[in-house]
This record gives structure tokens, C-alpha cells and sequence, in this order.
């Protein structure tokens, strides 16, 4: 009997999320000015962008990667561990570290490698990877790329993790969470966790790709805004392509951590290294993101322009203090429609629809940035207003 072809296979999944209206769509972006796309020769208002501070296209940020491209070249040329360590990666490993508190950081190209990596190295096959069930879904792969034992707890609770990690008490085990969930935007209970993976004798992973630059005093991040230091959170990964502009990512920890990693991580050991201008740039922004607090104090006034903006107009909104403002649709038709109608007024907001989220959890993902003004929130709501969302059951 024939195998079945893997493409044609491929094309059926396919057309049947079509036929659910679940596809998922690419969208190409002409130009970018500040919280303004230009996308299919419109010019439209973005809210669902992660540049959190505002600092993607600062002309010091691009002057800072073209120097260095001047001087480095492109590419890195090469893996880390070959000859593509440059004095750019070193510097910025050098400030993520000082800036978080931590012993040392190394790099990765992405938060997926970079989560991916450390789940390799750290866990053997069989071993306990409790997580959130709304984590990232790096996290999720990383412990089952593993071959970790994966042990999912409802969401931020601390009593239902307790559970999961009382399964066994045989060999290590790891609790990895976000610290500000990318659909939801609300923030773990990482005390509470820090406490329950002391007593249980775990270690405590957090990915911290959506608080760093936003939270803390420094903008440090969610760990740091909750009091907790490398002891209480052995394992931070953190990306450098959201609050802070670049792309990238990287661990930061102990010694023992980055030099196992640097052994043992194989998304670290086997891939080209980052383009040392972009580290450079990434450098700069880590130095604005600590310098320039007025970026985090005017968000967190349009955070909360928005949200109250939004209560008054009795709109679904999830509770988040952070950028990211979801309102809950539930429908993933009328989550798409809503969307359609806000870019037919020029604002670019995405609609979130499962396998994205779960099932009845579709929403407009809406994100805040520095760079929008009072008058741009107020037009969000105002066309907010007109789509009649208030009834929508939360």
C-alpha cells in the first residue's frame, strides 16, 4: 500500500483551517514611521506592535549599527564558538548582565533558540518541566524537544503547580513561566513561585521577553520589578527584538549556567552568531532603555488612557497592566470582523484566534508604545466605540 504524500497531506490541514477562517496570513509592511505602516499603499495606525519603547528606528540606535557594520562588516561569519564572537556580542553579554543582575549572559539569535537551548541542556529525558499552561509556545517545545516530562498547570495557579511538582520527587525538575504572558499581558505570580521552587527544591525559569525594558524601576524586567534576584531565579531568558528594538535574545545567570550552555545548548553551539552590528545596536537601546525612564512613565499613561478609556466605553478588556491590552471577543469570526473594521478606519489591530489561544478565547490583541501620542489612543477608542463590542460576553 502507497505511503500518503506528506505536501498533499500538508494542503488538506491547510484548506481545512481555511475553511474555518482560522488561516493565518502573511502581511507585507512597505514602510514604517514611527507607530504609522504603510501596507497595501495605505497608511495605517498600528496597535499591535511589540516595539514597547519606541526605539526600533531611533536615528541612535541605527547610527550605532551602521558604525559598526562599517567596521564589522555584516554577517558574524561564522558560530560563536568558531570565530563569530565579536567584541560587540561580548560588550552587550557584558550589559544584559550588569542590567539584570546577573553573573553573566550569553546570546542567542532568537528567544526560541535561545529557550529551546537551555531546556536541552538543562533537563535529561524523562525529567519533571512543570509550566503555565498559557506559556509561550517555545517553552512548551523546549521541554518536549527534551524529552522532559511536561506537567501543565492552570493558568498562574500557584496550588495546581504545587500538584504538579509533588508528582515525583525523583530526579530535577524545572518550572519555567513567562513573566508577562504575550496574549493575555498579565504578569505571573513570580514571588509565589520563587517561594513554592525553593521548598520544592526546583529551579525557576522565566522568559521575560515582554517585561524587559517595560518593568521594574530600570526597566529590568518583571523579576526585577518583583523583588527577586539570580538565587530565586537561576534561569532569565529575555529577547532584545521587543522593548528594546533589535532581534535576538539571550540567558542570563550564573557562571556554571552560561558555561553549561555554552557546552551543552546546541541551538547556541551550532548556528551563525547574531550580526555583530546588530548587537551594537542593541548595546545602545539596553543604555536608553535604562537612561530614558520617561519611555516607560509615558506608556504606563497611555496604559492607563486606555484602559480607562475602555471602561468607560464598557469594552472586554482582560486584566493587564502592562502594553499589551486584550480585549476578549471569545468569537474568532467576530474577533477577524472587528479587526477588518478598525483597518477599514485606518488602524492596523490584529485579531488573536485560536490554535493561537484556546478555543472561545479569540481577541483583539491590542499593544501600546512610547511612540503613540494621547490622540492616537483617543482614536483607537472612538473607533472602538463605533464597532458595538460592550456586549461581548467576558
Amino acid at each position: 500500500m502507497p505511503r500518503p504524500d506528506l505536501l498533499e497531506r500538508l494542503a488538506v490541514q491547510t484548506a481545512e483551517r481555511s475553511q474555518a477562517q482560522l488561516q493565518r496570513r502573511l502581511r507585507t509592511i512597505a514602510h514604517t514611521d514611527g507607530p504609522w505602516v504603510e501596507s497595501n499603499g495605505r497608511r495605517l495606525l498600528a496597535f499591535c506592535s511589540n516595539d514597547y519603547l519606541g526605539l526600533a528606528q531611533h536615528p541612535s540606535l541605527i547610527a550605532a549599527l551602521k558604525k559598526a557594520a562599517d567596521t564589522s562588516g555584516v554577517g558574524s561569519g561564522s558560530a560563536h564558538l568558531i570565530c563569530g564572537h565579536r567584541r560587540e556580542h561580548a560588550a552587550l553579554e557584558e550589559a544584559l548582565a550588569e542590567w539584570t543582575g546577573r553573573e553573566r549572559a550569553l546570546l542567542f539569535s532568537t528567544g526560541y533558540m535561545a529557550n529551546h537551548g537551555v531546556m536541552q541542556a538543562l533537563l535529561q529525558r524523562g525529567e519533571l518541566c512543570v509550566q503555565d499552561k498559557l506559556n509561550h509556545a517555545c517553552l512548551l517545545d523546549g521541554a518536549q524537544l527534551a524529552g522532559a516530562t511536561l506537567k501543565r498547570y492552570p493558568h498562574g495557579d500557584i496550588d495546581a503547580a504545587a500538584r504538579q511538582l509533588r508528582i515525583t520527587t525523583e530526579g530535577c525538575a524545572l518550572l519555567a513561566t513567562d513573566g508577562v504572558f504575550s496574549m493575555d499581558g498579565d504578569i505571573a505570580p513570580l514571588r509565589d513561585l520563587a517561594a513554592l521552587c525553593d521548598s520544592e527544591g526546583a529551579t525557576l525559569m522565566v522568559d521575560d521577553a515582554h517585561g524587559l525594558g517595560v518593568l521594574g524601576n530600570d526597566g529590568a524586567g518583571s523579576v526585577a520589578e518583583a523583588g527577586l534576584g539570580e538565587r530565586d531565579v537561576p534561569v532569565l531568558m529575555a529577547t532584545l527584538g521587543k522593548a528594546l528594538g533589535c532581534s535576538g535574545a539571550f540567558v542570563a545567570g550564573s557562571a556554571a549556567l552560561v558555561d553549561g550552555l555554552i557546552q551543552f545548548a546546541r541551538t547556541y553551539i551550532y548556528t551563525t552568531a547574531m550580526p555583530p552590528a546588530l548587537a551594537a545596536a542593541a548595546h545602545c537601546a539596553v543604555a536608553m532603555a535604562r537612561s530614558e525612564s520617561w519611555r516607560r512613565e509615558k506608556l504606563n499613561h497611555l496604559i492607563q488612557r486606555f484602559r480607562r478609556g475602555a471602561t468607560e466605553l464598557g469594552l472586554p478588556l482582560m486584566p493587564s497592566r502592562t502594553a499589551i491590552q486584550p480585549l476578549l471577543l471569545r468569537d474568532a469570526q467576530r474577533a477577524l470582523e472587528a479587526s477588518q473594521a478598525l483597518e477599514a478606519q485606518g488602524l492596523l489591530v490584529v485579531a488573536i484566534r485560536p490554535p493561537t489561544v484556546p478555543q472561545d478565547q479569540a481577541r483583539l490583541r491590542i499593544t501600546l508604545s512610547a511612540a503613540h501620542e494621547e490622540a492616537h489612543v483617543d482614536r483607537l477608542l472612538e473607533a472602538l466605540a463605533s464597532l458595538r463590542l460592550a456586549d461581548a460576553p467576558v
